[in-house]
């Protein structure tokens, strides 16, 4: 018992810290950006267990939550801040738009750590339902561990069934992981700091209007512009 309330406080006192953390002029937003940049290049580092260009290159959303706090004992969870960005109706990727991921799992899971996460949306169905508000992974729409390596490009085109699929990276190596049950919503605060906008909402943000886009965000963008015409 008293392990199990030693993992719930320790996971909400975490939690509050990365939810709750000052931020200044943006500053923790920016490097929220620079971090999901550096998560995407590390994609094509080791091509047997890459995400396959194909996956990415037909996508509809792709977000990248890096540095998800995991902790756990009996009762444990995982808590991260990242972006999303779609594609619009010209082809274009849209600026990024701040999202939180937040979950909860019981079973033995001692310690804690950080990963990073990748989704890649296949239709606009599960964006809409994360802009009208919160989202439940594998509950609204239905999620799988993504297949890796450049080999797994065949069956990626011939056959996928799930509406997101979703990476995890972790010590370097990018693998398949379920996220089914985590929640994805809009970061509205994250979204202001960083827009430095106290108005600005997702529509604008995602149509690219309205609002101007910040040196990591381009450079964010560039590298998903990388990845999908590769």
């Amino acid at each position: 018992m008293i392990r199990v309330c030693f993992s719930l406080l320790t996971f909400a006192l975490l939690t509050s810290l990365i939810v709750d953390l000052p931020s200044f002029s943006g500053d923790r937003e920016t490097a929220k950006v620079q971090l999901a940049t550096a998560a995407l290049r590390e994609i094509t580092k080791i091509p047997e267990k890459t995400i396959p260009p194909s996956l990415l290159k037909n996508a509809y959303g792709i977000a990248v939550i890096p540095e998800i706090f995991k902790v756990g004992f009996v009762l444990g969870g995982q808590r991260g801040i990242g972006i999303l960005t779609i594609k619009q109706v010209n082809g274009n990727w849209s600026y990024p738009t701040f999202i939180s991921l937040t979950s909860g799992s019981i079973g033995y899971q001692g310690g804690a750590q950080l990963s990073d996460a990748i989704l890649v949306f296949k239709t606009p169905k599960s964006i809409k339902s994360i802009r009208d508000g919160k989202f439940t992974l594998g509950a609204d729409a239905s999620i799988a561990a993504g297949p890796v390596g450049r080999k797994a490009t065949a069956a990626t085109d011939l056959k996928l069934d799930a509406e997101i699929y979703s990476y995890s990276r972790s010590k370097g190596l990018f693998a398949g992981v379920s996220l089914e049950g985590a929640s994805l919503k809009i970061d509205s605060k994250s979204n202001e700091r960083y827009y430095k906008n106290k108005y600005v909402s997702t529509n604008q943000i995602l149509s690219s209007k309205a609002v101007r886009l910040p040196n990591s965000g381009k450079q964010f963008l560039n590298e998903i512009y990388k990845r999908v015409d590769h």
